[in-house]
């Protein structure tokens, strides 16, 4: 009989996104196998100094927290410094996808499209009337460093651009402003170290009374349809993978991500890279999975053998 691994949960934290996590982190317990793994369950909020204590006895970890402090490399970090291997990205691609700046001038590096953005500063006055003539209306507003959409709006007249702009900046020192691109919202995932796989793409609507898939339309149960696999015909299907799979590699991921986009007149329109996707067995990347062929605590095995893998990589090299 095959030894089990002690697998540190770790899910909570600090982030506007803390309750999400929780959920996550309860549903990745539940579906894992217990005949398997011996679970330590970690919130960074109180518990970082026992995570530190046990690191000895800790052979991967789980980390399913979002937003800053989480998804940013802090967390990555620390585990690195413990010789504690984990799914997905390290501190460099999770820095860099958690920046939605730095993520658009790499994807545009990438060959990828974009909307067409401008950005401000936390002290800067916002020129609506430039803005405006620039990127047209409806515009986007939104953080440069959150996840699950906190903080965004969609503003339809100039008026109202200055407070979008001022709700944005209450989560960071820079907010984006974009044009806002009416299509058919797609994510995909991906998955693998070395050889990624895309996986089947989900189309995304919103339901009615939801401008966009906002943090509400995400995690209230039946507020948008989710459609895997997407009604794409094979050739935009394999775009949307293609450009899933440079977007993971434009931001330095590893172990899996999943990338946002929408399809407007043939263009896929890249969004955001998330590098640890919604993780309850309802959200978007299990689905994808599911549709794979790989149900949820398949899922998690996958990810705790390429979690480990890498790290087994990284010390080979180092």
């Amino acid at each position: 009989m095959m030894k089990k691994k002690t697998i540190a949960l770790i899910s909570g934290g600090i982030s506007s996104e803390r309750e999400v996590s929780l959920n996550s982190g309860q549903q990745v317990n539940d579906a894992l196998d217990k005949n398997k793994y011996d679970i330590l369950t970690y919130d960074p909020k109180t518990d970082i100094p026992r995570l530190v204590t046990d690191a000895g006895r800790i052979d991967c970890a789980l980390i399913i927290l979002h937003g800053p402090y989480g998804e940013d490399g802090t967390v990555q970090g620390l585990l690195d410094l413990l010789d504690i291997p984990y799914q997905g990205a390290g501190v460099l691609g999770s820095a860099v996808a958690m920046n939605k700046l730095l993520s658009k001038h790499l994807y545009e590096r990438a060959g990828l499209t974009v909307p067409p953005y401008g950005v401000v500063r936390r002290g800067e006055s916002v020129d609506a009337n430039r803005m405006v003539t620039e990127l047209g209306l409806p515009l986007v507003v939104k953080p440069v460093e959150t996840g699950s959409s906190v903080g965004m709006t969609i503003v339809r007249d100039r008026s109202s651009l200055a407070a979008a702009v001022e709700k944005a900046l209450e989560f960071g020192e820079t907010a984006m402003i974009e044009a806002y691109i009416s299509g058919t919202e797609i994510t995909c995932g991906v998955l693998g170290n070395q050889d990624l796989d895309a996986l089947p793409l989900i189309e995304i609507i919103p339901g009615e009374g939801y401008e966009f898939f906002d943090y509400e339309a995400k995690y209230q149960p039946g507020a948008s349809q989710e459609i895997c696999p997407a009604r794409l015909d094979a050739r935009l299907t394999q775009k949307a993978q293609a450009c899933a799979i440079a977007a993971h590699n434009a931001l330095y991921c590893q172990g899996y991500s999943r990338t946002d986009m929408i399809l407007k007149d043939d263009e896929f329109f890249v969004l955001e890279t998330n590098t640890i996707p919604g993780m309850t067995g309802t959200s978007l990347f299990p689905q994808s999975a599911k549709a794979a062929g790989m149900s949820f605590g398949q899922l998690l095995d996958r990810l705790i053998e390429l979690g480990m893998a890498a790290r087994r990589r990284q010390i080979t090299r180092g």
